[in-house]
């Protein structure tokens, strides 16, 4: 009995010590996730929010995926063609070998407008002598809610539910399609391929267009990828991180997702499960701002355009996320036959925090409306539109700015006067400012001036606490907060003002466990969070640099660069302990950080190698 509790206790802890270790393959639509053994686990189709084809991500047992196995003397590799979404797994024992090309494509038309159908394509490779695979094809439809029957039918494999809903996929291969099913030995001796399409093909699919559908696609995302520039420093960390911002955008209205995925906990075992597959306001708005400046101005125009279609009335206030598909109703339910990831429950579909109020948002906006008119103001389309959002903007921050609310971490609990959203307050009015100068409006400035200026001095007055020597989270507390760290990127204050530095040195006292930022330490609404906001790491880092620690924040940045999975991908949260990712995966929050940081050292190495070349 006591050797049957060790090997539990070693394989529960073998278990907890999986990582994230998936990469994201997607077009723009939907995306999908894939093991470093080339099981596709996770999939929505046929767009991002779209319930799930395959879910073993959130139930090991009845999620279902599509999985390739070979023998267990096959040594996997996997990683991504360079400056691409194309993901590649490859199997060798020496003398066979093959590949697992997934992608979804997507790719110009010649008509015009882009190719990405709610396809995923498993291209198989041929390499070397006569490998051989076996296949678990398992799709559970509509979260695995009813039964999914899947029939071979002459020229594909289709599969069907009749729950509460009614829905299908397709499959197309070139290899034998009862052998797919049934989990057979299958023998490589030439290329081949999977299709799983959401719709029935027209046109009969084949190896060679499947080919083509490989080349185009890879094109689609080199020519993506040559906008962004080259960087002296962390060059592919910054083009993997772009792809990846990239591939949470939502091309049909603009939006940008938080991450792909739903209900990956905080913490294994905890309650912290979140659906993140909807636009909010603030990550998209920083993930935006952050694109603009790699040069990819595309994204930036197709999510202005998203907000202004959200606001048709210039009073009517902000939801701090929308739907891809700009829902404004995102109600919360739990699947309850799931069993969550690693055990983790409820798994979570739709978000009940778009009724809260987070008044951060407006400067956040206003800060990403500004950095688009300083960048592209000889293009920008709907400069009128923008600025009658502007004019409302400020209007409601004016209204509203002195009440509490939720914050940036989304507190369920009572609102509260937080001190970053009062910054970002400060913020959106500052921007305002500027955008009326860039636009010549040169009455809204005289008006809008002493706001600025009203808010500022609140901010300094309330959220400084001499006690503890920094700006705290909310006015009258003692408790910090990683957020406040913001505050000299937004300008509210300069990195060598001695506020600033007392904030990131009490920070760093306070909420750096070897290196990794708590958010806050006073206990919210589900206890301390034990994990790392992995956002909230790269803010300090950065802020370390501003305030001219840059060896140190640089070897910080190199050792959190060593916590990503194997492709250089992270979620939201990073275990404090194991240092395990947790939290939805990919997170466009810790990406957008990530480059921020990459791009500062590599700029201020170019910088002292042009002092050197001076001197």
């Amino acid at each position: 009995m006591h050797r049957k509790t060790n090997l539990s206790k070693v394989f529960t802890e073998l278990l907890e010590m999986d990582n994230l270790d998936y990469g994201i393959i997607g077009n723009c639509r939907s995306a999908a996730l894939i093991s470093k053994t080339a099981s596709l686990d996770w999939c929505c189709l046929p767009e991002f929010d779209s319930s799930s084809v395959f879910a073993k991500l959130l139930d090991e047992e009845i999620g279902g995926s599509f999985e390739i196995f070979a023998e267990e003397n096959y040594k996997i590799t996997q990683r991504y063609k360079k400056h691409t979404a194309l993901l590649i797994t490859k199997f060798s024992d020496g003398e066979n070998a093959f590949e697992v090309r997934d992608f979804m494509p997507r790719y110009y038309k010649e008509d015009g407008g882009y190719h990405a159908p709610p396809e995923i394509i498993r291209y198989i490779r041929h390499i070397s002598g006569k490998p051989k695979f076996r296949v678990r094809y398992n799709p559970k439809l509509e979260y695995a809610i009813g039964k999914t029957e899947t029939y071979v039918k002459h020229n594909f494999i289709a599969s069907l539910t009749h729950g509460e809903k009614f829905d299908t996929v397709f499959l197309y291969t070139s290899f034998n399609k009862n052998a797919v099913i049934e989990g057979r030995e299958i023998e490589v001796t030439k290329d081949g391929y999977f299709l799983l399409g959401y719709n029935e093909k027209i046109f009969q699919p084949s190896t060679r267009k499947m080919y083509l559908e490989q080349e185009r696609t890879k094109v689609y995302w080199l020519n993506w990828s040559a906008a962004t520039p080259n960087y002296k420093k962390y060059n592919p960390a910054i083009s993997r991180s772009a792809i990846t911002l990239k591939l949470l955008s939502y091309d049909k209205t603009g939006a940008v997702l938080a991450a792909a995925t739903t209900s990956i906990p905080e913490t294994i075992g905890e309650v912290r499960n979140w659906d993140y597959r909807f636009c909010w306001i603030r990550d998209a708005s920083m993930v935006v701002k952050v694109m603009s400046q790699l040069g990819h101005k595309n994204v930036a125009r197709k999510y202005l355009q998203f907000i202004v279609d959200l606001i048709p009335d210039k009073d009517e206030k902000l939801q701090i996320m929308y739907g891809i598909n700009k829902e404004k109703k995102l109600s919360e339910d739990t699947l309850d036959h799931l069993s969550g990831y690693k055990g983790s429950k409820p798994v979570r579909v739709g978000n009940a925090a778009y009724e809260q109020r987070q008044n951060d948002i407006y400067g956040i906006l206003m800060d990403v409306i500004h950095e688009q008119l300083i960048k592209f103001s000889t293009d920008i389309e709907n400069a009128e539109e923008i600025w009658s959002l502007t004019k409302g903007i400020v209007w409601i921050v004016e209204k509203h700015w002195k009440e509490p609310d939720k914050g940036i971490w989304e507190f369920r609990e009572e609102d509260r006067h937080f001190t970053f959203s009062k910054v970002l307050c400060w913020v959106a009015v500052d921007r305002a400012v500027k955008i009326a100068r860039i636009l010549r409006k040169t009455r809204k400035i005289e008006k809008w001036a002493p706001l600025e200026n009203e808010i500022k001095n609140d901010i300094h007055q309330n959220a400084w606490n001499p006690s503890v020597k920094a700006f705290v989270q909310s006015y009258g507390s003692k408790h910090l907060d990683a957020s406040i760290l913001l505050m000299e990127s937004y300008g509210f204050i300069e990195a060598k003002d001695p506020k600033f530095i007392g904030t990131v040195k009490a920070i760093e006292k306070n909420l750096s466990n070897d290196g990794l930022l708590y958010r806050y330490k006073n206990k919210d609404d589900f206890g301390l969070p034990s994990s790392s906001f992995t956002i909230c790491t790269f803010w300090f880092i950065n802020s370390l640099f501003k305030i001219g620690e840059e060896e140190k924040a640089e070897k910080l940045f190199n050792k959190v660069l060593g916590y990503s999975n194997h492709l250089g991908l992270f979620s939201e949260d990073i275990d404090f302990k194991s240092k395990r990712l947790l939290g939805n995966f990919p997170q466009a929050y810790s990406h957008l950080a990530l480059i921020e940081c990459a791009v500062n050292f590599s700029n201020k190495a170019s910088e002292d190698k042009m002092l050197e070349t001076i001197n």
